[in-house]
């Protein structure tokens, strides 16, 4: 009896083992079909096209080359100069005469991709095939289409999920649409005017903060901007679009940047296989901070009162709905966090650019200052005086041009597309590196790595080659508002104080979902 009980356990351990070889047999097939054969042919039908690029290995694609550049590149980086060393050009790269003519570069996986030249190659990173683009056809007909089966490249959607969820920056087809109707009418020209009082309130406390520090340090002082700029910003974007002020907003400022950091290295276990549950170190981080976002925004939106505002505009969408209350609830936070984001760490970052480069070029401080003494003459700004500020419009695009905020323009097939006479296959992602288009001398001339405002004077840039706001259908809807907002700050900050490049800041642009100066902006200030 005990030996047939026996024989029937080990044959049902069999059976349970060879169920396991065959699953996980089953598995390791999917697997190899997911990470390599599906990538491969993709990759061949840009063969057929002429379109080169690196060998993948399995089963992590491009990435070991990308880490050996990076990390090749970091071993090489010289010390940083102070600011006296520097020349007057200031772009991703640097120059120290100090330091032998060695440069202090962009250090992101960005290096790697200059080993590849050409206007466009592929790459692949595990499963996901990228389509490298600087070809100004291509790239044009990227700006020019407008179907929904171009959409915002789903590479790195699981990693930011926490940060983005479905709001307007990561939503794709139909999903995105309806938002950009909703969000767009509240960043129209007309809605943009009437916020104008509100962005220069918001700078006085800035400039009080700047002036008794000045006063205090005997009439000049060094100062590292960036907090400081980046509370107008807060402050702004919470008066204006969430009727609530910088105070009440704080803690979720705070958050979001505390969550933009955790998010901002790729998770390739959850890019690969789809799965982001796994509660490592960094994804519970992750968790805890957007459930505190998600609670903080909630609170504002059950105190927000009748103002006309975006807020508004998002809660009425959410409640005119059919959606359950976890899904308007989802809506309303998810695009919450994509305009504080985007209103606020953006703006802020390109601000610092700017006074940085300005305290560069005392010329065009000058120039400036002049400016807004004549247009303004001591009176408040509104929106008609800030039209008229065409040399600081000037600074701030060249700014934008050596500066972009974002990295990339990033959009995915998501139906087989023909650009510039491309066929590209469904699912592939579509990069344009923005410091090339704006780096490129054929596109701007001998002088394209010299901070020169002046090139903005007469045309308009190729559709094509100044991509600040992204492109196509996707441009930022806030860009009017984020000019406005910097015409102001700036306009503001350079009629009270000279600025010069204080000998502690520290040439290091990095990428961190955005282009930001690694160590942030130290200035030396005066008084006027």
């Amino acid at each position: 009896m005990e030996d047939g009980v026996a024989a029937v356990a080990m044959a049902v351990m069999k059976v349970m083992l060879s169920l396991c070889c065959v699953a996980a047999c089953g598995l390791a097939a999917y697997l190899y079909h997911v990470l390599w054969v599906a990538p491969r042919k993709v990759l061949a039908e840009f063969r057929r096209q002429r379109i080169g690029g690196p060998p993948p290995s399995f089963p992590y694609g491009n990435l070991a080359d990308m880490r050996e550049a990076v990390a090749a590149a970091k071993a090489a980086r010289a010390p940083v100069a102070d600011a006296t060393s520097f020349t007057t050009t200031a772009q991703w790269c640097c120059p120290s005469t100090r330091n032998g003519g060695k440069s202090t570069c962009l250090r992101t996986n960005l290096t790697w991709f200059y080993r590849n030249t050409g206007p466009i190659f592929t790459y692949s990173m595990g499963n996901v095939v990228f389509l490298h683009v600087s070809r100004p056809d291509v790239v044009r007909d990227i700006n020019l289409c407008v179907s929904l089966d171009l959409g915002k490249s789903s590479y790195l959607k699981a990693t930011h999920e926490p940060l983005f969820g479905g709001g307007i920056l990561k939503s794709n087809g139909e999903a995105w649409l309806h938002q950009r109707r909703i969000i767009a009418p509240e960043f129209f020209l007309d809605k943009v005017k009437g916020m104008v009082d509100l962005m220069a309130d918001s700078a006085q406390t800035l400039l009080k903060s700047w002036e008794e520090r000045v006063d205090t340090n005997g009439g000049i002082t060094d100062i590292k901007i960036d907090d400081d700029i980046r509370a107008y910003s807060a402050d702004v974007i919470s008066r204006t679009c969430f009727g609530s002020s910088y105070i009440k907003g704080k803690k979720i400022f705070s958050k979001i940047r505390e969550l933009q950091q955790a998010v901002s290295k790729p998770n390739m276990l959850a890019e690969v296989t789809g799965l982001r549950f796994f509660p490592t170190t960094r994804n519970k981080q992750a968790w805890a901070l957007h459930k505190q976002v998600r609670e903080l925004i909630l609170e504002i939106v059950n105190e927000s009162g009748k103002d006309r505002n975006l807020l508004s505009a998002i809660l009425h969408s959410a409640n005119s709905s059919q959606a359950g209350l976890i899904e308007a609830e989802n809506f309303i936070v998810d695009n919450c966090k994509s305009i504080y984001f985007a209103g606020y760490e953006s703006t802020a970052v390109t601000a610092a650019w700017c006074l940085m480069l300005l305290g560069l070029h005392p010329e065009w401080q000058d120039r400036v200052r002049e400016e807004v003494h004549e247009i303004c003459g001591g009176q408040p700004l509104d929106s008609q005086s800030l039209q008229k500020l065409k040399s600081l419009t000037m600074v701030i695009q060249e700014t934008l041009r050596l500066y972009p905020a974002g990295a990339f323009v990033s959009r995915q097939a998501l139906q087989e597309l023909t650009l510039g006479g491309v066929h590209i296959p469904k699912g592939v992602n579509i990069y344009i590196p923005v410091s090339t288009m704006h780096l490129d001398p054929n596109l701007w001339g001998p002088d394209v790595k010299e901070f020169n405002p002046e090139r903005f004077s007469d045309a308009r840039p190729h559709l094509y080659s100044y991509l600040p706001f992204g492109a196509g259908a996707r441009t930022c809807l806030g860009q009017g508002f984020a000019m406005a907002e910097l015409k102001i700050l700036i306009s503001l900050i350079i009629s009270k104080f000279v600025l010069k490049l204080s000998p502690h800041y520290e040439h290091s642009p990095t990428l961190k979902l955005i282009v930001e100066p690694e160590f942030g902006v130290d200035l030396t200030l005066t008084k006027v």
